[in-house]
């Protein structure tokens, strides 16, 4: 007589049911599926964090200096305060346009705004084209141009730039340069240099923050003249903002 509990002919054994499991591929569908769920849970968890981080202006900075770090050049981004000090030398009501070279992620172009600078009088240079990208989803009213700050003359002379009644191209009255100049190198850093002082009105301003607390500016080697400095303690690493401008009637 058969004890109770065993298992008759007709009902397979555990070790047979495994067997019969592997023969028909459930044994490695299992595993399969559950790789697939796996690796379908992280696609989920990697967009959700993607679309937090595109909101993210210092992230947009950083992918963009991994990705393209001869177009974007500088360490870090320029912190809120140093915007703003340089905001404060850029007079809103001046005539002509305001440039910046170097929009980055837009913290000196947002404090340009908060200064009082109408958006249609900002024009904003930026070499990335992510960068370029973001600065126009972020500022839709300011004209962005994807550019290299050396063409600026050619820039200047496209047909979109913003004209006068009679089309003539809209003098530029200040420059503000975001730009790492001493980490460009020397050939690229003068084309910069000439092309933003032949653009710069006469009587116009310029603006240029640096890390190197001592020194001349690299812009007095294209004629423009040295009209102050500010120390910016409260940056990280300390920055130093030159004004310079430029005198005469040529």
């Amino acid at each position: 007589m058969r004890a109770p509990d065993q298992p008759t002919s007709s009902t397979p054994g555990a070790r047979a049911m495994v067997r019969l499991a592997r023969r028909r591929g459930v044994g490695r569908a299992a595993p399969l599926l559950a790789l697939r769920a796996a690796r379908a849970g992280v696609s989920r968890v990697r967009r959700a964090v993607e679309r937090v981080v595109d909101r993210s202006p210092r992230s947009v900075f950083l992918r963009a200096l991994v990705t393209q770090p001869a177009r974007v050049g500088a360490i870090c981004a320029s912190s809120p305060q140093l915007a703003a000090r340089m905001a404060a030398w850029v007079d809103p009501a001046a005539p002509g346009l305001v440039v910046e070279l170097g929009g980055g992620t837009g913290v000196i172009t947002a404090a340009l705004l908060a200064r009082g600078v109408a958006p249609q009088r900002l024009v904003v240079i930026e070499q990335s084209p992510a960068l370029a990208r973001h600065l126009a989803q972020r500022f839709p009213q300011v004209r962005v141009v994807q550019g290299d700050a050396a063409e600026l003359a050619l820039l200047r002379a496209a047909p979109d730039w913003p004209r006068a009644d009679d089309g003539a191209p809209l003098p530029v009255c200040c420059i503000v340069s975001g730009l790492p100049l001493l980490s460009i190198p020397p050939e690229v850093r003068q084309r910069i240099l000439h092309a933003g002082a032949q653009v710069l009105a006469p009587g116009g301003r310029l603006l240029q923050f640096t890390y190197a607390l001592r020194g001349s500016s690299p812009w007095q080697t294209a004629g423009l003249v040295s009209g102050g400095r500010e120390r910016v303690l409260a940056n990280l690493p300390p920055a130093r903002i030159d004004v310079l401008e430029r005198l005469g009637g040529g």
